[in-house]
């Protein structure tokens, strides 16, 4: 009988230590909101493939949309023989683009190759070279988007040299001392001291950092930057990856601050399970590079694209975008009555919006970040029953990436399961982690 445990020590022999696990369980079929492993136990999931799984795992029209693609072709290539349901996920796209004007997309197949190619376009309708990004960032683990990453370990460690003119400046976090004025004070300060605005292509944020702990970007700040790209022809780039198609109780994170970008990163959800990314752009930044400048074998896969163009519909017709936010409600007022109960372990800094939901664990007496909690309340949740993921600084951070699609029933016995995983003298699960302190992206 395959196990767990077999299937660990399997992995050891053959899979290199540096990809790391969130848990010790190996996956045997998924429905929806639920998991099940190899030893049957059902799981709720509460972290949706790393906000992957808006509309669930294996989502009926996702599927059916997939295999009648199967049954017609899996590959060609865009580049060799391009095909309509790219075209029309594009146009889709550029409908769907939050900012004015007309737009362009061109498709990838990860979150990386997404915001690598955003610098990449970036740069050629600048024609400047530098870079900014913030601390605390997650843009993926290729070289060019680990340096735009904002956290050396494990991203950075033992990786350099890495691209030059890649500049960092502090993001305002709960709890850090550090507001939006401090975070423009750092940037004029980089203005004055470092790098000449006239030489920088693109500052790139997220509207809600993801792996960097749920942090949100204050509206004032995003404005601000608006503002200063256009003063100094910079191009603003949003990093969608994890925030986009309705997770936030909008189809984009940045329109809670009604600021147009120039260029928007997706990937995750966009493909309900199946690998897929790409680039929205104002059309005239986007059409700056030349033909062959742009591209990649899998790039905009055509099983992908079926299912991107599935989850775009399934998103409208089941109303997914109220759904996060009454969701994202229903959590923060549970996650808020735990934090008022005896026996809870500390929790602060509840945040973000619609259904991306985040929050602290902290040390009770001092306030200040506990890592190691957080990692138990995972672990205890975990024995209960339900899938649940930190990040932060420190992996002090507990986020909520439910799929959207997760039934009332499900979406309580989740939120009950980590009721019990909050209490501070609740039995933790034990190895409940393989490698790494979580699985970010």
């Amino acid at each position: 009988m395959t196990t767990n445990l077999s299937l660990a020590a399997r992995r050891s022999a053959a899979v290199p230590r540096g990809v790391g696990s969130a848990t010790a369980i190996y996956a045997d079929r998924a429905e929806n909101a639920e998991l099940w492993d190899v030893e049957g136990r059902r799981f709720i999931d509460f972290a949706g493939g790393i906000a992957v799984l808006n509309v669930g795992h294996r989502h009926p029209r996702v599927m059916a949309a997939v295999g009648a693609q199967l049954d017609r072709f899996t590959h060609t290539a865009f580049q060799v023989a391009p095909y309509e349901n790219y075209v029309a996920l594009a146009e889709r796209l550029n409908a769907l683009a939050p900012f004015s004007g007309p737009a362009k997309t061109i498709l990838f197949t990860t979150g990386a190759e997404a915001t690598e190619n955003a610098v990449k376009i970036a740069r050629v309708a600048t024609r400047r070279p530098a870079v900014i990004a913030f601390a605390g960032a997650f843009h993926g683990r290729t070289l060019l988007a680990s340096a735009l990453t904002g956290k050396v370990v494990p991203y950075k460690r033992g990786f350099g040299p890495f691209p030059g003119d890649i500049h960092h400046i502090p993001f305002p976090t709960p709890g850090s001392g550090v507001d939006t004025a401090a975070s423009l004070r750092a940037l004029d300060t980089l203005f004055a001291a470092d790098v000449d605005p006239a030489q920088v292509a693109a500052i790139i944020i997220e509207p809600i950092q993801g792996e960097g702990g749920f942090n949100v970007a204050p509206p004032e700040l995003l404005c601000a930057l608006r503002e200063r790209c256009d003063a100094h022809g910079i191009l603003l780039i949003v990093d969608e990856v994890q925030t986009g198609f309705a997770r936030t109780g909008r189809m984009f994170g940045i329109e809670h601050a009604g600021v147009e970008p120039d260029l928007v990163c997706v990937a995750k959800s966009m493909g309900g399970g199946f690998p897929l990314s790409g680039v929205i752009g104002r059309a005239d930044v986007m059409d700056a590079v030349d033909p062959g400048g742009l591209g990649g074998t899998y790039g905009g896969s055509p099983v992908a694209c079926a299912a991107a163009l599935a989850v775009l519909d399934v998103i409208n017709d089941e109303k997914l975008l109220e759904r996060a936010s009454s969701m994202g409600a229903t959590i923060r007022a549970r996650v808020e009555a735990a934090a008022r109960r005896n026996g809870s372990v500390g929790i602060a800094h509840l945040r973000g919006h619609g259904a991306m939901i985040g929050f602290d664990i902290v040390d009770p007496f001092t306030g200040t970040a506990d890592g190691d909690g957080a990692r138990a309340v995972c672990a205890r949740a975990l024995e209960a029953g339900l899938i649940l993921l930190s990040c932060g600084p420190q992996g002090e951070t507990i986020r909520i990436l439910v799929p959207l699609t997760a039934s009332d029933g499900v979406l309580e016995e989740g939120l009950s399961a980590l009721d019990a995983a909050l209490f501070s003298d609740a039995p933790a699960a034990a190895s409940a982690e393989i490698g790494s302190e979580s699985a970010p992206a």
